[in-house]
């Protein structure tokens, strides 16, 4: 049998919209934001008594939310409020017959408050989108500016290291000329040494010292050594004899450019143990469910139908509720939904996002808690057909609920039949 669903204390959701974007001028949001609102659709075959009971629910809920300083929920569901009775359900074949103890009441909030708090909640919209853009233009720019920093550092780096490796070959050359000029000097006595003994001819010697007396780390630089030797010969002077660690230079460099920063250690199980902490004083934005509602009701093999709605209002307003759903059974079917619950859902959705439906399989002992997928919203909002009949199946029209969690709550069953 179906039963609407309500709650009553709420630690009410206060997500920002699914593609919220900073990157946007305050004006682009704030109109993403509007259309998000105009997003509603009657079904016809709903009364409109139903829907001006929605409203009464919608404004309250709106009101919840801006209690709780959530612009924009607030935003998109007064809204919502203003495209539906103004816009949308005076043009239900059933809206000129209808006599409805609630559509004064409606018409006075949508001039005393909705209109009023829809354009305050716009200016202070854009008030905080404007704040939220020139933060963000300014880390852009900050983000830009570290960018070209680091890439001057790099050139710097690598500048650097082409200068270090000229430093380093130049010390070569030094070490290879004044190489050679040991050498030579050596030569030279050991000539006049061997001149006096008269043991070996001074060609013979020279030749002899130069293709053995070169060291292995040094026999690649020799064209470099000679012409080196060649120019300081000529009368240029030779390059400083100061010895050079380049490792060591490359290294003081580096520390200049960077922090030299110490490690730090994180331990793995720290943020767990704090949040273990700080659970008691987190919000968890969240529905509760604390009454289920049996109102009276007719039902035959495949329906179920509501009957003195009027009853199951008031006693909504007695306890402060706003219906968050409802509860059905399939006596003999698997736990799904149809295309008629397919259909009833989807008012409940239209209203409220977080709207579930839950579907109890006492053959097959099973129970699923289902919503509608945006493709299921879209096209079932747009069918005409009653009764059962079939439907797209790719996409998919519902999916099992992923928000609903399970915890010993503490639930009032209020049986009106």
């Amino acid at each position: 049998m179906d039963q609407p669903f309500t709650m009553s204390s709420l630690k009410r959701l206060a997500a920002l919209p699914d593609h919220t974007d900073v990157s946007l001028t305050p004006e682009e949001r704030v109109r993403a934001l509007s259309k998000l609102g105009c997003n509603i659709t009657i079904n016809e075959d709903i009364t409109p008594r139903r829907y001006f009971r929605f409203g009464v629910e919608m404004e309250r809920m709106a009101s919840v939310y801006l209690e709780e300083g959530n612009l924009e929920n607030a935003f998109v569901l007064y809204n919502k409020f203003i495209t539906l009775f103004v816009e949308k359900l005076p043009g239900h074949r059933d809206y000129q017959q209808c006599a409805v103890p609630e559509k004064q009441d409606i018409m006075k909030k949508l001039k005393d408050i909705a209109f009023p708090r829809t354009d305050e909640l716009k200016r202070d919209l854009l008030k905080k989108y404007s704040a939220e853009y020139h933060d963000y233009m300014q880390d852009k720019n900050k983000c830009k500016a570290e960018l070209l920093k680091k890439l001057e550092q790099q050139n710097l780096i690598e500048a650097e290291k082409k200068r270090i490796a000229q430093i380093r070959q130049q010390q070569l050359e030094k070490e290879q000329f004044q190489y050679f000029e040991d050498q030579l000097k050596k030569q030279e006595l050991a000539r006049d040494q061997k001149i006096k003994d008269n043991s070996i001819s001074s060609e013979q010697t020279d030749g002899s010292v130069l293709s053995s007396c070169l060291p292995p780390h040094l026999n690649n630089t020799l064209s470099t050594t000679l012409t080196s030797k060649s120019e300081a010969s000529a009368g240029g002077s030779p390059p400083s004899s100061r010895a050079i660690k380049p490792a060591a230079t490359l290294s003081a460099v580096q520390s200049s450019v960077t922090e030299g920063l110490r490690s730090v250690v994180l331990p793995k199980d720290l943020c767990h143990k704090f949040l273990l902490l700080a659970e008691a004083n987190t919000t968890h934005n969240e529905f509760i469910i604390t009454h289920v509602v049996v109102p009276k009701q007719s039902a035959g093999p495949d329906y179920c139908d509501m009957e003195n709605v009027e009853e199951l209002f008031s006693v909504q307003d007695q306890h402060d509720l706003l219906t968050l759903g409802w509860i059905h059974t399939h006596p003999t079917q698997t736990a799904f939904l149809s295309s008629v619950d397919l259909h009833t859902h989807c008012s409940y959705q239209l209203m409220l996002p977080e709207a579930i439906a839950i579907v109890c399989s006492p053959k097959h002992n099973d129970t699923g808690v289902f919503r509608l997928t945006n493709a299921g919203m879209l096209e079932v909002s747009a069918c005409k057909k009653k009764a059962f009949h079939p439907h797209t199946k790719d996409p998919r029209l519902f999916n099992t609920c992923k928000h609903v969690i399970g915890k010993d709550v503490k639930i009032t069953v209020l049986d009106l039949r």
